[in-house]
């Protein structure tokens, strides 16, 4: 078994929805980005990407090839999945802390792990998802992005 990192931010910014784990967040602010900015299947990438070796995010999917401008990150996420089946490696579960000021999450989280978990073929129960405050401290607390956080587990197939 092998654990990887993975770590986002993004800031808001106006006229862009706020898009985590591929569900759609009511909020006035959406995130900044090359891609859809979803700051949670980005850092769940990076984390299975450390894990396995498989390099970064930002290498395989860079900002600065246009063939990625608004792209879903979920699909990023189901190709980073594919590439990982090729690998012979298999994610066996994910965790998430998301930290931010607002919107409040409680509400968004089980359908942001279950949308995780089907985009890598896992059990529900092999996905947590937590939001927490920064307690009004640094960029975050002055409500101007997010930071995700994510780790991951994977074994050889």
């Amino acid at each position: 078994m092998r654990v990887g990192l993975g770590y986002d931010s993004h800031r808001f910014v106006a006229d862009r929805p706020l898009i985590l784990a591929g569900q759609r967040i009511p909020h006035p602010l959406g995130l900044a980005g090359h891609s859809d900015a979803d700051a949670v299947a980005h850092a769940v990438i990076d984390a299975l990407l450390g894990a396995t070796g498989l390099g970064d995010i930002g290498t395989l999917f860079p900002d600065t090839d246009p063939a990625w401008k608004d792209a879903d990150s979920m699909e990023l996420l189901r190709q980073v999945g594919a590439r990982l089946s090729a690998g012979g490696w298999r994610p066996r579960q994910i965790d998430v802390t998301v930290v931010l000021e607002a919107p409040k999450l409680g509400p968004a989280k089980p359908a942001m792990a279950a949308a995780l978990a089907r985009a890598l073929g896992l059990d529900a129960d092999a996905v947590g998802v937590k939001a927490k405050t920064n307690e009004g401290m640094g960029f975050i607390g002055r409500g101007e992005g997010i930071a995700v956080l994510a780790v991951a587990t994977v074994d050889r197939t």
